[in-house]
């Protein structure tokens, strides 16, 4: 496929070829239930690495569960419950002193080790992202590690996280990335030309352990009529992700690992689900290790590409949600 392509037969948005008949409900729903049925060992995205600089730390209620995670006094990843086990504090707000979470309620210091009723959990950095293991949520055989796709050397690409939040569960996240067809109606600000080569249709709730892959040509716009024309597919190595994959065209290998966590009820009692989004990207051409040395500056740029991206993808999963909380999701 060409680097770039110069589109000649561009039509209306309207114009467009309809998907309506190829997104069958039914496929999604089948893909959907067999990502749920592969495992995940209990590992939960709990944010990017790269927050884990210094003394920073990641604070997240996972399905409920407050927990932080930090470097500890000798920059290993270290993790656990994110309340004091003295009077509760809430260590989110606590400061990390030298490797050292220290609860701002008495002072109770914790290097990651057992220490006054606090126990650690088990914790991973992947060179990314950074994941947490809740056995007594995820109710799975454990996993020493957690499934981290297939991706380019992170020090050899353009790294990026994006993180949103929305009203919903981890299944509507799944199932709109499980939609593509929905890519060049919902989005025609960033997508043109999109179609769907291959897709499993196997029975509604088979589960397997094979391969299970949405496979799609579509062109990204750059400006006017000048598109970036790829093939990628779209893999589900666990229930709570999805990867999209670069095979053909530019960028060849470059990934999009859309990671979903549930969070805790808002106000309302509403379910919220935490987006977060790693974009590695990589290219053979030799100007892109001008890309990485510019990455402090692009990376804002890819995270606000992907932000306009999830407020309307958020809203579809919203929208599913709703529906089926209240019985009306159509079939």
């Amino acid at each position: 496929m060409p680097l770039l392509s110069l589109r000649r037969r561009a039509v209306p948005w309207e114009r467009q070829r309809s998907t309506w008949r190829e997104a069958r409900p039914g496929s999604i729903a089948g893909a959907l239930k067999r990502a749920q049925g592969r495992p995940s060992g209990n590992w939960y995205v709990v944010g990017a690495s790269r927050s884990l600089s210094g003394d920073g730390k990641l604070a997240r209620t996972v399905a409920g569960q407050e927990v932080v995670v930090w470097r500890g006094p000798d920059g290993r990843l270290v993790g656990g419950p994110g309340i004091c086990p003295h009077m509760g504090a809430p260590l989110r707000d606590s400061p990390v002193c030298r490797g050292t979470l220290v609860c701002h309620w008495h002072g109770l210091a914790l290097d990651g080790d057992p220490q006054g009723g606090w126990s650690p959990l088990p914790v991973h950095d992947d060179g990314v992202l950074v994941w947490a293991r809740l056995d007594a949520v995820g109710g799975e055989e454990p996993l020493d590690e957690p499934v981290v796709p297939r991706r380019p050397e992170p020090s050899r690409a353009l790294t990026a996280v994006y993180t949103g939040v929305g009203a919903c569960e981890p299944e509507d996240v799944v199932a709109n990335r499980l939609d593509p067809w929905h890519g060049a109606w919902f989005h025609p600000y960033s997508f043109v030309d999109l179609t769907v080569l291959d897709a499993p249709d196997g029975p509604d709730g088979a589960v397997d352990d094979g391969p299970d892959a949405l496979i799609v040509d579509v062109s990204f716009k750059v400006a006017g009529r000048l598109v970036v024309p790829v093939r990628a597919v779209f893999t589900t190595p666990d229930p709570r992700t999805v990867v999209m994959r670069i095979t053909e065209g530019e960028g060849t290998g470059s990934v999009v690992e859309t990671h979903v966590t549930p969070l805790d009820a808002d106000g309302a009692g509403r379910p919220r689900t935490a987006v977060i989004e790693a974009v590695v990207a990589a290219s053979h051409r030799p100007g892109f290790a001008v890309v990485r040395r510019a990455a402090p500056l692009l990376r804002p740029l890819v995270r606000a590409a992907a932000g306009r991206l999830w407020r309307d993808d958020l809203a579809y999963a919203e929208r599913r949600w709703q529906l089926r909380s209240t019985g009306r999701f159509p079939g």
